[in-house]
């Protein structure tokens, strides 16, 4: 398998709206093969930061991609996987129907060929939920179609992959699935994964790194000791001994 191995530096990064500044200084690397985790309280800017990567906001600073031999890639391709999906779950969409949106011009009215259908359920199969690929979209669980929007992500293979709370809405089993397609993929292909998340246990138990985040960097670390941060602590208002119990 062909290895991405891309890598992302974001440097003195700075995103205001009006007179307002919701990211200032803000200068982080991914690596190839990483998952960083963006951790803060509510509103601190971690989603901000993400739609910066996908040049969705305008920002001041620099946001580079390089290859592992130190080369930028100039147009990178990003995945990426919202908190949600705002839609109507009465509506008779298929996942086979959002799949062809996703990745074709061709309205889904004019039917679906064989060989665009073999090549969702391949992707689908990946993820776990090919047996869903005629389902409306409105019957999947919460589960489900995180993963259908993971699928999405990974057609074509991105260089990075970004995930926003992807599993806010996720019970414990799809969690625990779904996390394990990520490090699966990551592993396989090498990317880098940027992860928001407010769950420090996920973080402590799935990601390599942490940027702890409020407006700027207030601090990084191993995603190993991220609860032994006095920091990260505070922030969260976790006391010491209760942190002992709950968290280890």
């Amino acid at each position: 398998m062909k290895e991405c191995q891309c890598s992302v530096k974001i440097k003195d990064l700075r995103v205001k709206k009006g007179s307002h500044i919701i990211l200032n200084h803000i200068t982080l690397t991914a690596n190839h093969g990483e998952t960083l985790a963006l951790i803060g309280k509510n509103g601190a800017g971690k989603t901000t930061l993400l739609k910066s990567i996908l040049h969705s906001v305008d920002f001041y600073g620099k946001i580079d991609f390089f290859n592992s031999s130190g080369k930028r890639i100039r147009n990178p391709k990003i995945g990426y996987v919202p908190q949600r999906l705002s839609f109507d779950r009465d509506s008779p969409i298929t996942v086979m129907d959002l799949f062809c949106a996703n990745s074709s011009n061709i309205p889904v009215w004019f039917g679906h060929s064989k060989k665009r259908k073999e090549h969702a359920l391949n992707m689908l199969e990946k993820v776990g939920v090919h047996k869903h690929i005629d389902s409306p979209i409105g019957r999947l669980s919460g589960g489900e179609l995180q993963r259908v929007l993971l699928a999405f992500a990974l057609e074509p293979r991105p260089d990075i992959l970004l995930l926003d709370e992807p599993v806010s809405a996720v019970d414990r089993k799809g969690i625990s699935k779904f996390y394990s397609i990520i490090n699966s993929m990551r592993k396989d292909y090498h990317m880098p994964v940027i992860l928001v998340s407010h769950d420090l246990g996920h973080v402590v138990k799935y990601a390599n790194s942490y940027a702890l985040i409020n407006h700027t960097v207030i601090e990084t670390g191993n995603a190993s000791n991220l609860l032994k941060s006095k920091k990260v602590r505070e922030t969260f208002g976790i006391d010491v001994n209760e942190g002992e119990e709950v968290w280890n």
